[in-house]
């Protein structure tokens, strides 16, 4: 079974050390030293809040990296590595989550890649191979800084590294060697004694090294694969809603592996980019040819659709507890919170394992594949090239006229079904005459800004109302379940009389919301 550990380290450089062609046997000392034998560390008992420094003794590591032959785990700054000696030999995935801070997934070792990695790569590596590109052997000299109590601060890692590039992407095989300094905060440590660090790490002539990783110094390139730089900064129209949907498959592929990991609001970013992706291709029809993104768009609704099982389930749970929480403790006759667990788990676990189920089917990676030959040559039509601040501003705009129709549709109805799923249809029109603005944005600035924040408003206030209708259902069912049971209904009655009332207020606050979002000086800044 893989494991999951965040890794916060920071990297240093030794002073005016560069690489070689070859590693001669006199580029560096014995671990921990320099070439010329000098200790590589100050004295980091100085440092404020450590107390001790503990020899940890020599550590002797070989770790082979893979990557596909275009090096795209390398390109979205993923390693994947196979590593023996040390005291955490196995397979090491390792995920960005921000500077200096990475979560790296371990898998025991074994001949082939585990099935858990495998999946958390494959929205990147699809159907290429996985070769082994890089081997890096090192000698770790660690030293563990203690607080006064004892306590672990963090590990000091001084790695005299040999690395040898292997053939098989497209660059000459080649070697180096180099010393650095790795300091890695241990679990439930404060990150000021990073800090502390530093300012004598700095003040002995180590500066923060200039690679993300080993690997990326092994490779010697910018932190990107090949022939890989940022787009061009966009001109037309078109330029702006492409850039838009590189954002969104991006995201897709990068929500990907945190859906498989089970993390908080994946599944929820990973819909939302499916959606948006949909949504521009249907507002933006003058710049993009519908021939071609309408299948495309049908395969981005099934996995939304597919999606909606497990981040449905999850909204409602996270709602219904919050509701029974806060139902003082007198009223909730019955076991309310035994049976909204049962129902919890029962709809988590189905939910879950069909999602994952989707990730791992063919259809997807051909839509993923379907996306990636989109954007390399793209249906563009005759609107593509035209002016952003001309082009754009008319298709949010045609956005708005569809929403304030379904709007002004829902007012005209008697509460009730009927209303209830009216107010459903304008919240769609709603989310997507949001995203038309989210793609203007960076072409039409504070106006598509303050669009988008006002129809959002509007489409939170109709989510609400949309969610409770739906909560309400499934309140229904479990005060039957109950009462079949033998159980009290009460609690059950309690909070769909509460879901009611609540839908009911959404319904009273519609109105003003919306005279805000419908403000005719709003969309004239846009250049209706």
């Amino acid at each position: 079974m893989a494991d999951s550990k965040r890794e916060i380290e920071r990297k240093y450089e030794l002073p005016e050390r560069p690489d070689h062609a070859e590693p001669p046997d006199t580029d560096a000392g014995p671990a921990g030293q320099d070439a010329e034998g000098a200790s590589v560390l100050p004295d980091l008992t100085r440092a404020r809040g450590v107390a001790t420094a503990r020899d940890h003794g020599v550590q002797d590591l070989d770790a082979v990296y893979y990557d596909t032959p275009g090096l795209r785990l390398y390109a979205d700054a993923l390693t994947l590595r196979h590593r023996t000696g040390g005291d955490d030999a196995g397979w090491h995935l390792k995920f960005p989550v921000a500077a200096g801070i990475r979560d790296e997934i371990r898998a025991p070792l074994s001949e082939t890649l585990p099935p858990e990695l495998a999946g958390l790569v494959r929205s990147r590596v699809r159907d290429a191979e996985l070769i082994p590109v890089v081997r890096l052997r090192t000698a770790r000299a660690v030293t563990v800084l203690l607080d006064a109590d004892g306590a672990p601060l963090a590990e000091v890692a001084v790695d005299t590294v040999r690395a040898r590039r292997l053939p098989g992407t497209g660059r000459e095989p080649a070697a180096t060697t180099w010393t650095e300094v790795e300091v890695e905060l241990a679990d439930g440590a404060d990150p000021a004694v990073l800090d502390a660090v530093e300012k004598k790490l700095r003040k002995a002539g180590l500066r923060p090294s200039t690679a993300a990783s080993k690997l990326g110094r092994a490779l010697a390139t910018g932190g990107r694969a090949a022939g890989a730089g940022p787009p061009a900064a966009p001109v037309t129209a078109g330029d702006h809603v492409l850039g838009y949907l590189r954002d969104q498959v991006t995201a897709i592929v990068a929500q990907d592996p945190a859906v498989r990991r089970d993390l908080p609001d994946s599944v929820h970013q990973l819909r939302v980019a499916t959606r948006r992706l949909r949504s521009a291709f249907r507002t933006y029809r003058t710049v993009l040819d519908r021939a071609v993104t309408d299948p495309v768009g049908e395969e981005l609704k099934w996995l939304a659709a597919e999606l909606g099982v497990d981040r449905d389930h999850e909204v409602l749970s996270e709602r219904l507890a919050a509701r029974v929480d806060a139902v003082p403790g007198t009223l909730l006759l019955g076991p309310v919170r035994a049976r909204l667990r049962i129902w919890t788990a029962g709809g988590r676990t189905g939910s879950r394992a069909r999602t994952v189920a989707v990730l791992d089917s063919e259809r997807y990676l051909t839509l993923l594949a379907t996306l990636d030959a989109l954007l390399a040559a793209p249906p563009l039509r005759p609107g593509a090239a035209k002016a952003p601040e001309k082009a754009l501003p008319e298709r949010i705009n045609r956005a708005y006229d569809r929403l304030a129709a379904r709007i002004e549709a829902a007012f005209a109805l008697p509460r009730g079904p009927e209303r209830d799923l009216a107010l459903h249809n304008a919240r769609k029109a709603a989310k997507r005459a949001r995203y038309a603005a989210e793609a203007a944005t960076p072409a039409l600035g504070k106006p598509a800004k303050r669009f988008v924040r006002r129809i959002k408003a509007v489409q939170t206030l109709l989510g609400d109302h949309q969610d409770s209708v739906v909560a309400r259902e499934v309140l229904r069912d479990l005060a039957v379940r109950a009462h079949a049971a033998g159980e009290s209904a009460f609690a059950w009655g309690l909070l769909y009389g509460q879901e009611e009332a609540l839908a009911d207020r959404r319904e009273r606050e519609l109105p003003q919301v919306w005279a805000e979002a419908s403000e005719p000086a709003l969309r004239a800044r846009l250049g209706r």
